[in-house]
């Protein structure tokens, strides 16, 4: 027989590397990260092109930000609480099912356990000894596949999403305010871009994926919607000025 020995402190330390538990928060903070950029720098480069003035620009600008992480706020914690609602309800129908038919339920978890290819006597003791440890923590990992540590977090999300939709909105505001007059949609655009394409490697870091995938798609997308804005403006503005 083979002796199983387990380092905590390595055990620890190799958990941490894994990235899946960060899908929360990270979803959050680059979700708003990235939108502020993207729709604050575009405001503002289509009210410049119109050819309002610096003023007009910087208040569409803060008043952008504003707008922005409100919404996000509330956005994020509506969607997180549904996400959370539907969670609860599946866990409350669970610890019913565990409380009313305990038997069939230990069932149905080693018939998981063979699903994944244990042989039926081994699947059953697994399921045994999860469920003396925990049986509702065993049937919500492997019945309805809901993490504790994973679980819909509604206000994290919130402020988080507000949080970082405030904070990068200033990257095209600051922008403007230092840009020359005749530079100003170049700087906002050159900015955003630059602090998207950081953003964009960034979160690929964090979430383990190619740097260079990360922050090209992010990019082209802001790069996109700044165009278009512009044109709008511009057009808007000549129809308008004329």
């Amino acid at each position: 027989m083979t002796n199983l020995k387990i380092n905590p402190v390595r055990l620890a330390s190799q958990l941490e590397m894994h990235r899946s538990g960060r899908t929360g928060w990270l979803r959050a903070a680059v979700l708003g990260s990235d939108d502020a950029i993207v729709s604050t720098a575009s405001l503002m480069i289509g009210v410049a092109a119109s050819s309002a003035p610096k003023l007009a620009t910087l208040i569409a600008g803060v008043a952008g930000l504003v707008a922005g992480a409100m919404s996000m706020a509330v956005g994020e914690y509506v969607s997180v609480s549904s996400q959370r609602d539907a969670e609860q309800a599946d866990i409350g129908l669970e610890k019913r099912e565990l409380a009313s038919e305990p038997q069939a339920e230990l069932q149905e978890l080693a018939l998981i356990y063979v699903n994944r290819g244990l042989k039926p006597e081994l699947a059953m003791k697994v399921a045994e000894q999860l469920s003396a440890h925990d049986r509702l923590g065993a049937h919500m990992r492997d019945e309805l596949g809901i993490n504790q540590a994973s679980l819909a977090r509604p206000l994290q999300a919130a402020w988080i999403s507000a949080t970082s939709f405030a904070s990068f909105a200033v990257v095209p505001i600051a922008a403007l305010l230092v840009a020359p007059a005749v530079l100003r949609i170049p700087m906002i655009a050159v900015c955003s871009l630059l602090s998207l394409a950081a953003l964009g490697a960034f979160g690929g870091h964090l979430g383990g994926a190619p740097l260079g995938r990360a922050a090209l798609r992010v990019t082209l997308g802001g790069a996109l919607a700044m165009t278009v804005t512009a044109v709008i403006g511009r057009i808007l503005g000549v129809s308008v000025g004329g």
